[in-house]
């Protein structure tokens, strides 16, 4: 099966966009922290038309669905659904740190990573996944909020991640917390890797479509797991 997705994603500082299809991707990608509504459709348009393709022509329109910023999330889900909708495409959404698991892998053929984003108020969002050996990823640690102090009690009750196997590191929640590696009593190693980027979603959505997860535009949401305090520091709720 060729697909034809395109992704977008802007959950992180940075603003990304990438286009499969067939044995080609395009790909655009900005560090852009304040600027994801100017920079996104003229990336998406930009992609489109070096393919020469157009929205109604693609299979699927893949998303960061979170974790990551509040507005990040919100502005990357809503420019997708508009998108989506116009074009009549099903969409898909993607972990922003499973989308960092497998950039790992693009970088340093990691099979195995722990991501960490940096969730501010001293906690992080974090995840654990595995390669498959069909390209595709197994979670191995459910994706949660947590105080990073709270991280290696709770994986050394899961048996899953063992200490017997190197983990690539990923995710700004690493240097945001300097000891929190070495705390861990695991064998890990810098990944390089510090943001989602769309590229990594394909692959990811690519395995999504085969097995049919996917959404109508209306339909489709995004993941904060904290989503409950971030409602509450909206002006005007208690």
């Amino acid at each position: 099966m060729t697909s034809k997705i395109l992704a977008v994603d802007t959950a992180t500082e940075n603003c990304s966009v990438a286009l499969k299809i067939g044995n080609d991707t395009i790909v655009r990608c900005e560090m852009a922290p304040r600027e994801h509504t100017v920079k996104i459709l003229p990336m998406v348009d930009s992609v489109l038309a070096e393919a020469g393709v157009t929205l109604r022509e693609l299979d699927a329109l893949a998303f960061g669905r979170g974790p990551g910023s509040f507005t990040g999330v919100r502005i990357g889900i809503g420019i997708a659904q508009g998108l989506a909708f116009g074009a009549d495409i099903p969409m898909v959404g993607i972990s922003t740190m499973a989308a960092m698991a497998q950039q790992a892998y693009r970088r340093n053929q990691s099979t195995q990573v722990l991501s960490a984003i940096d969730a501010r108020m001293n906690e992080i969002y974090f995840g654990g996944y595995q390669r498959l050996d069909n390209g595709d990823w197994e979670t191995v640690h459910a994706e949660a909020v947590l105080p990073p102090e709270m991280l290696a009690a709770q994986l050394s009750e899961n048996a899953a991640i063992s200490a017997e196997n190197a983990w690539a590191i990923a995710g700004t929640g690493w240097p945001a917390y300097p000891d929190l590696a070495s705390q861990l009593h695991l064998s890990v190693t810098e990944s390089g890797v510090l943001y989602p980027e769309s590229e990594d979603m394909l692959i990811l959505a690519h395995h999504a479509l085969l097995r049919g997860e996917v959404v109508d535009a209306e339909h489709a949401s995004p993941v904060y797991l904290r989503d409950t305090v971030a409602w509450k520091k909206l002006p005007g709720r208690e």
